[in-house]
């Protein structure tokens, strides 16, 4: 065996290359895990369970658990090789103790121990036990268990060994550090959930574990909150679980999986009966939810052969317009996941790939697919050659309907619709405009406002629901053409209907304001809905909110205070003891201006909860679900989810 062959099959201290030191991440946290809220929270989680990966993607890990324990700290454990334990020669401590305290450690940078890895910034464990105030490693390797605490990233005692072992693997056990992530350390159940559920998928063969110990659940065999995730098929059973809520078009889901230029590829899509384009797009099972060059290729090779298919069919020939490639792509549910050695990111949240040579091989992939495909199946080709002419057709009145739009905006007066009350700041910054449900609500809104920087623009009744409606409709729909006007942004142009012109947004912070009941929820979701899918950038960027105004006046004599949910009315009214008197809010227009004001509209008093999309396939999937026309799911969802919904039969 020669030299390289055997420095590959061996995973040791050697294997381990430390890059620098990790002074500066308890510091400037923020550089390392993108923010020190609920999402950096999260995605220390993901760093551990990243290493875990990777020992899968090489074939040596089939079995992942993860475990929120009471005191929310996190439990990782795998099957893998196990971190290396031998004395690292450069560092002169064990492999173990240079992962976990040196930031870049790790065999990830070592391209003989791992072909391709996870981890987007590569930061690793090193950077967990950075902002833990306690992590507690355990290794099961060479029939030997080691040992490890750390605190605050510094190792409290050397690497031992505490016993003997037939098993092998990792177990990290982390709880994070209060004085860092001072908003909260409490996990959510459902976000760790859902990327457990969407790694699963992206690797196959792998089973993936959940278990949440603050939870009880008496029908479950650990008596706690939990779930497996196990995919024999990939991502055909993604794409399944994405579209499980629209009514598919295509027979079959159409598939690929392979290697092209030495890049594998893997990539699964399906038609259905919808108007949206989803595609969901992963670099060594990062969601690049801003694109790129793998994302590119995908549509390149999805044109180039559709067109290819649809003009040799001669089924557009009566058609009097070009067909476009927004037209190839509605009613697409598609995933596309490569792994690259050196993935080159860029973009605001570095989740954009660069590679360039990612394009030519993923559209090389997909152009031989679809071929086949069309060749195979020439029912489903017919079916998505149809669905392609009523796309273009559908485009090209939602175009005269969007110039309808724009005019409207360049020639009303001001630009604006006339139910708005703008503001007279003029720096966009600085801004902000509440929609608010009902001229009555409107009303108060206006006179309890701040008129420097507030607007207000009223809505009337409910807006029209854009996950069922042909894109033309939506852009006809008077409620929704005043959104577009008085935001000041344009809609896109006849190459990219989808672009946004965010630069020309007059307020930083759109704020949804709606009655507390279900209607006024049943309002915020269609808003969302509409944001989701025709201003998608106004969320990635921050700029959405919902206001959240009370329920409740509790008073007793000249005192008065507001609560926000049942629990909080209860502990005022005990605090008043007898003579209380209660008024439920049934709806904004109750409020006189001044409680407006007071609770839901004062920068120094109100709440606003920010919109943000910590995950694309699952927003997705649950748009689609509340949304939709399938019954039963969303029943099941609202049954799970709701306050004070009443489900009718």
């Amino acid at each position: 065996m020669s030299e390289g062959a055997d420095k590959k099959k061996n995973y040791s201290a050697d294997s381990i290359q430390a890059l620098e030191g990790m002074e500066h991440v308890r510091m400037r946290p923020s550089m390392y895990i993108g923010d020190v809220g609920p999402r950096g929270l999260h995605h220390l989680v993901y760093e551990v369970v990243d290493n875990s990966i990777d020992e899968a993607m090489g074939g040596h890990c089939d079995t992942i658990s993860v475990t929120i324990n009471e005191d929310n700290s996190i439990t990782t454990k795998d099957n893998g090789r196990g971190i290396p334990v031998d004395l690292h020669k450069k560092e002169g401590v064990s492999a173990l103790q240079v992962v976990m305290t040196k930031i870049g450690a790790g065999g990830k940078f070592d391209k003989d121990s791992y072909k391709v890895s996870g981890g987007l910034h590569g930061v690793g464990v090193s950077c967990v036990n950075a902002l833990s105030k306690h992590l507690k490693a355990t290794v099961y390797r060479d029939g030997k268990i080691w040992e490890q605490e750390y605190e605050k990233g510094k190792a409290l005692y050397p690497v031992k060994s505490i016993g003997t072992t037939k098993e092998r693997g990792t177990l990290v056990t982390f709880t994070p550090d209060d004085s860092i992530f001072t908003q909260t350390v409490e996990y959510s159940y459902e976000t760790l959930s859902n990327r457990m559920r969407e790694l699963s998928f992206l690797n196959k063969g792998v089973t993936i574990s959940i278990l949440d110990k603050r939870q009880k659940d008496k029908d479950s065999e650990t008596g706690f909150v939990g779930e497996t995730f196990y995919s024999d098929e990939g991502l055909r059973e993604f794409v399944k679980f994405l579209d499980g809520n629209r009514e598919q078009l295509t027979q079959n889901i159409i598939a690929i999986e392979g290697e092209k230029n030495g890049i594998p590829v893997e990539v699964a899509m399906v038609y259905n009966t919808s108007y949206t384009e989803n595609l969901h797009s992963y670099v060594n099972n990062i969601n690049t939810h801003e694109g790129g060059t793998h994302l590119s290729g995908f549509r390149r090779g999805l044109t180039t052969t559709l067109k290819k298919y649809a003009d040799n069919s001669g089924m557009l020939e009566k058609l009097k317009f070009e067909v476009q490639g927004d037209d190839f792509r509605e009613g697409l549910t598609a995933i596309i996941s490569v792994k690259v050695a050196e993935p080159q990111f860029e973009g605001q949240t570095k989740t954009k790939l660069g590679n360039r040579e990612v394009s030519s091989a993923v559209s090389q992939a997909v152009s031989e697919m679809l071929t086949d495909y069309l060749e195979e199946h020439p029912d489903d080709a017919k079916t998505i050659v149809q669905k392609v002419i009523l796309a273009a057709q559908a485009r090209h009145a939602a175009t005269k309907a969007r110039e309808m739009v724009q005019r409207k905006t360049v020639m009303s007066i001001g630009g604006l619709p006339g139910k708005l009350s703008d503001c007279s700041e003029q720096d966009p910054s600085l801004c902000e405009v509440f929609l608010v449900e009902g001229d009555s609500a409107g009303g108060t809104a206006k006179q309890g406002r701040d008129r420097n920087f507030q607007a207000i623009l009223p809505l009337r009744g409910k807006i029209l629901n854009v996950e069922k409606a042909m894109p033309h409709r939506v852009f006809e729909n008077e409620e929704i053409k005043n959104i577009y006007t008085a935001l000041g942004v344009t809609i896109g142009t006849e190459e990219d209907s989808k672009a946004l012109n965010i630069d020309k947004l007059r307020y930083h912070k759109v704020v949804i304001m709606c009655d507390a009941d279900v209607d006024g929820s049943h309002i915020e979701t269609l808003i969302l809905t509409f944001f989701y899918r025709y201003m998608r950038e106004l969320i990635e960027s921050g700029h959405v909110y919902i206001a959240t105004p009370p329920l409740y006046l509790v008073k007793k004599g000249t005192k008065k205070q507001y609560a926000w949910d049942d629990a909080e009315r209860d502990a005022i009214a005990n605090s008043y003891s007898s003579g209380v008197s209660i008024q439920r809010y049934k709806g904004l227009g109750e409020m006189n201006a001044e409680q407006l004001w007071d609770t839901t509209m004062n920068p120094d008093f109100r709440t606003l909860r920010q919109i943000t999309i910590e995950n694309a396939t699952e927003a997705d999937r649950i748009f689609s679900m509340l949304m939709g026309d399938e019954v039963p799911p969303r029943r099941d969802f609202i049954e799970k989810n709701a306050v004070y919904a009443n489900i009718d039969a």
